[in-house]
């Protein structure tokens, strides 16, 4: 077998507190997590024959045939992970979530195995703190999706069938002896739920418009939501809110502007009668009675009259006002 090293994609994947399981439990977890990879080559049209699989316990590391398009493993066998996983999960108590890692570069093979940076950074992605941080925050996600800052740009960020950049966000990684920067993705979210301290701005514009991508996964939430702990396919979860401190929910309008205040305006004043008999204008003067209408606010209503006094209290007959009788 020869040992040069050959530009390859590679792909890391682990599974969520496996640490957690038991034998019977773990060996389930096993078969599941290989029917996963298996029905995203499936998806993305990849032959057996194209690629190269280890056995990691409790995940795998799998190397592409270097003609191998990366774009289709980024897209296509990406969506079909995630929907053999939702497939997988319904009606588990325990849902199988895993994290996926990609690298591309030079990558040697043995008799043991894959060897090569490019192995080394896929891993190290995979299992970082920052990505089992994103993984706790989006709890009930059944996939986190992490690329190198290289792969990113060369493939991902030229979008393609179900590629979509502008739901990837850029996180610094400290893993070992790398320190790196890497690109997150939850699919059918806007956005990851980074850690505060790791996260970096938003991705520049994707090359190709979401309207004009044959599979769109982030935007497609409100069709096809993340199912709740346990649920799958047809579970009827919701999509889950981002990290606190990450600005207005998903989903959630902005608080409505409080109303203007209404305008005032300067009384004024319109005459609404004019003319009689005993009324004239002389020198620009008028002189006479008028009907006025007001135009500015609403009069107050007259005071309510007082009640009136007991007859034991009325005024005894007698003179009037001008001193005689009534």
């Amino acid at each position: 077998m020869s040992t040069e090293a050959l530009h390859r994609l590679v792909v890391n994947g682990d599974v969520c507190g496996s640490g957690r399981l038991g034998l019977r439990a773990k060996l389930r977890m096993r078969e599941a997590m290989y029917d996963v990879f298996e029905a995203g080559f499936t998806a993305a049209g990849v032959a057996a024959r194209s690629f190269h699989m280890e056995d990691r316990g409790d995940g795998v590391l799998v190397a592409l045939a270097p003609d191998v398009p990366s774009a289709q493993l980024a897209g296509p066998w990406l969506e079909g992970v995630y929907r053999h996983l939702r497939q997988v999960n319904e009606g588990r108590s325990e849902p199988l979530r895993m994290r996926v890692a990609m690298h591309a570069g030079p990558v040697a093979q043995d008799a043991r195995g894959l060897a090569g940076r490019a192995v080394d950074l896929a891993c190290r992605l995979c299992d970082s703190d920052t990505a089992r941080a994103v993984m706790q925050l989006a709890d009930r996600s059944p996939l986190l999706f992490v690329v190198s800052d290289s792969l990113y740009h060369d493939v991902v960020a030229e979008g393609g069938t179900c590629i979509e950049p502008e739901h990837y966000r850029r996180a610094w990684v400290s893993e070992k002896e790398t320190d790196a920067e890497a690109w997150f993705h939850v699919p059918r979210l806007p956005f990851p739920p980074l850690p505060a301290q790791t996260s970096h701005e938003a991705p520049p514009s994707p090359a190709v418009p979401a309207r004009d991508r044959p599979c769109a996964t982030g935007v497609r939430a409100v069709q096809d939501p993340v199912p709740e702990q346990g649920g799958g396919a047809g579970h009827g979860g919701t999509v889950p809110p981002p990290a606190s401190g990450s600005g207005t929910a998903a989903g959630t309008a902005p608080a409505p502007a409080p109303a203007p205040e209404p305008a005032t305006y300067s009384t004024k004043y319109r005459i609404g009668y004019i003319g009689g008999s005993n009324q004239n204008f002389n020198g620009g003067t008028f002189h006479g009675f008028t009907t006025v209408h007001h135009r500015g606010a609403a009069p107050e209503p007259p005071p309510a009259p007082a009640p009136e006094p007991p007859a034991e209290d009325a005024p005894e007959a007698g003179a009037g006002p001008e001193g005689g009788g009534r």
